[in-house]
């Protein structure tokens, strides 16, 4: 009997929680949505401001190559008319299970038109190629993304330029009453990630060609943007290997790299090691910040002030 109650009980607080946010959104008179990821909710914001109510899955702090939607969140869903996905990891097993939470849901893709590339690989400096190169186990899909392809489609401005239109027809197409509000809204936006874009350039225009260090290679499209090349620490969500590490770390001293840049999601361990062997520092640079245009700005200066 105390089982049952305990179910029924979780079951209610489950429906009311999703009331309460049905109501809210209701009364509002928002849209509804989901994201998968902080910064995406600052596009949508961007675009749809107040005729938007605007709920991320992967909340401040997690990974979202592990993480595991709360029960409280899959009963939200069950209000969402859109959910925007963009491609990262737990998306891969998450996705379909969202959907079925609320079919009458548009799930819309926000990596659609822009081409992946692969991930870029720590064992381009003294790993064994043909044992990264070569993975049987699945691990590289639950880690990295479809078939290895690097999911960090949102710190590039030129390629949120193209997810900006994306989001903007979903939400035409599911309040076509505001279309020209959304349609301003984007124009704005867009003129906000090209002037953002020119700013990044000149802040690193001279650092084309220069390597920087991470612990996670988050900032592949960034660094490709801009001229510059990432030097990825990990291999598959791992901690690097003694042979791993110690070429890295031989790599940085010939490349005279004195700064390590880590994120808040994943450990800093293997970046602490690296920074006291070559005399250097770790430094901070979150890929998932929310104030997406002030926090690109904030890294383009610490990767300008690190490439010497």
């Amino acid at each position: 009997m105390n089982r049952s109650f305990l179910i029924f009980s979780i079951i209610l607080c489950m429906l009311s929680g999703f009331t309460a946010t049905a109501a809210t959104a209701a009364t509002a008179g928002k849209l509804p949505v989901f994201v998968s990821i902080v910064p995406q909710r600052f596009f949508v914001q961007q675009i749809g401001k107040d005729l938007v109510d605007v709920q991320v899955m992967v909340q401040p702090g997690a990974s979202p190559a592990t993480y595991e939607p709360k029960p409280r969140q899959m009963a939200a869903l069950s209000a969402a008319r859109i959910y925007f996905s963009i491609g990262v990891p737990f998306e891969n097993v998450w996705l379909g299970k969202i959907s079925a939470a609320n079919p009458q849901m548009t799930v819309v893709q926000t990596d659609e038109g822009i081409e992946k590339v692969a991930m870029d690989r720590a064992h381009d400096h003294g790993d064994n190629d043909h044992e990264d190169q070569h993975h049987s186990d699945g691990h590289e899909n639950v880690h990295h993304g479809h078939a290895g392809l690097d999911p960090h489609i949102w710190l590039s401005p030129p390629l949120v330029r193209i997810q900006a239109r994306t989001i903007t027809t979903a939400l035409q197409a599911a309040d076509p009453a505001h279309r020209d509000v959304y349609d301003a809204n984007f124009r704005d936006f867009v003129g906000r990630i090209d002037r953002l874009d020119g700013e990044l350039r000149d802040i690193l225009g001279g650092k084309f060609g220069m390597s920087f260090m991470v612990f996670h290679p988050s900032w592949g499209y960034f660094a490709r943007s801009y001229g510059l090349r990432q030097i990825p620490i990990e291999a598959e969500g791992k901690d690097p290997k003694p042979a791993r590490l110690k070429a890295l770390i031989e790599h940085a001293r010939s490349q005279n790299i004195r700064v390590v840049f880590v994120q808040p999601q994943f450990s800093t361990r293997s970046a602490e090691l690296i920074s006291r062997e070559i005399g250097g520092q770790v430094v901070g640079a979150d890929p998932l910040a929310e104030n997406w245009i002030g926090n690109l700005r904030e890294v383009a200066d610490k990767f300008k002030a690190a490439l010497k």
